[in-house]
């Protein structure tokens, strides 16, 4: 009896086209997006057998699709029945809540929105979370077969500009300029006293803070991951407090929280971290006076997106109470050359590691020739 398998009839095979939304992602995550009863397993095994192709060649789980590609599946039947998962239904928004999550928006063109996340809110659920962005997307998915998609996240009490997309294809875009730091945010904070150094910048090692869960970090000499931060002074108010930039160069779990409590300014607010010292006398709201300010970052069709967040309430009436000066409010972005980014070391690395390998090969031919 032959090993092989039967060949499905033409009847029973299916056909999909590979949409734009899908174009450049691998085929094993095609089947997870669109046909998760095929678990990795049975989709390599189509593979191995040539039963899945792409254009009708024979396919393997790490190709890349192409938006238009046609995705010829064998018959359902040749897929062990999964187990049956109950998924949470999703509770329909109310008027209020769609006009709330619809007001939040400070930017939106084709591939993404925007919103100026007030403090409070979460970014997504969680422990006693059931409010939150994630679960209030669906009030700007609009006529879209799909709603927009989270690309980053802020801290609860964190306020100010959040990026959403409105495709799988965004989404990864964007994700990418995230992991390689091209990305550039800017953040306000209301620290207590002021920096002695006007511009500078701490490097100091972020991990868990052992016995709390993962719900706390804190400066780790020995086991944390470098964590990189820019600040700069904007304003001071008599050696009481100081208005400050943030630009973390790194995306560690309350990087800037950590950071600024370290040096001995803790953001007002910031009992977490800051513990009592973090809250001004003089009627000063105790609300987390952190804010994300800026944000820019390459857009999927070209050019950028370079979008700016209104503080919330509290912080800008801390702004005034404490004499601050709004003119001098946003401070020029300086440029970082693409060779000090993450991805940018990434290729410079590898560029060396390259020539290395060239300059190896060569040797090794030099050794093969006869000296004349």
């Amino acid at each position: 009896m032959s090993g092989t398998p039967p060949t499905p009839s033409d009847k029973d095979v299916r056909s999909f086209v590979v949409a734009a939304d899908d174009d450049g992602i691998r085929l094993d995550r095609w089947f997870k997006r669109h046909l998760a009863e095929a678990s990795f397993n049975v989709v390599s095994r189509w593979t191995r057998t040539g039963q899945l192709r792409i254009d009708g060649k024979r396919a393997t789980p790490g190709d890349r699709l192409e938006a238009g590609q046609t995705i010829r599946v064998p018959p359902a039947d040749t897929v062990p029945e999964p187990q049956a998962r109950a998924k949470p239904a999703r509770v329909a928004l109310s008027p209020e809540d769609e006009t709330f999550i619809r007001d939040l928006v400070i930017y939106e063109d084709p591939q993404g929105f925007v919103i100026n996340k007030p403090p409070g809110l979460a970014t997504q659920g969680g422990t006693k979370t059931d409010r939150h962005v994630d679960g209030l997307l669906d009030g700007l998915q609009y006529d879209r077969d799909s709603r927009p998609k989270l690309v980053h996240r802020l801290d609860k009490d964190t306020s100010g500009v959040l990026l959403l997309a409105r495709s799988s294809r965004a989404a990864g875009f964007f994700a990418k300029a995230f992991s390689s730091r091209t990305a550039r945010k800017v953040y306000w904070a209301l620290v207590v006293g002021v920096p002695p150094i006007a511009d500078g910048t701490i490097e100091l090692p972020i991990g868990k803070q052992p016995g709390s869960g993962g719900e706390k970090m804190h400066v780790d000499h020995k086991e944390g991951s470098a964590a990189r931060t820019r600040y700069r002074v904007i304003d001071e108010a008599g050696g009481k407090a100081a208005w400050v930039e943030l630009q973390p160069y790194t995306g560690r779990t309350h990087q800037l929280r950590v950071h600024m409590a370290a040096i001995g300014h803790p953001i007002v607010g910031d009992g977490k971290y800051g513990g009592l010292e973090a809250f001004l006398t003089g009627g000063v709201s105790r609300k987390m006076h952190l804010h994300a300010r800026r944000l820019r970052v390459d857009h999927p069709d070209g050019g950028m997106i370079d979008v700016t967040a209104p503080p919330p309430k509290h912080f800008a009436e801390s702004i005034e109470q404490l004499g601050f000066d709004p003119a001098r409010a946003d401070l020029p972005l300086d440029e970082i050359k693409f060779s000090e980014t993450a991805e940018g070391k990434r290729r410079a690395a590898a560029n060396i590691a390259k020539a290395r390998r060239k300059d190896r090969k060569g040797e090794r031919r030099g050794r093969g020739r006869s000296a004349d």
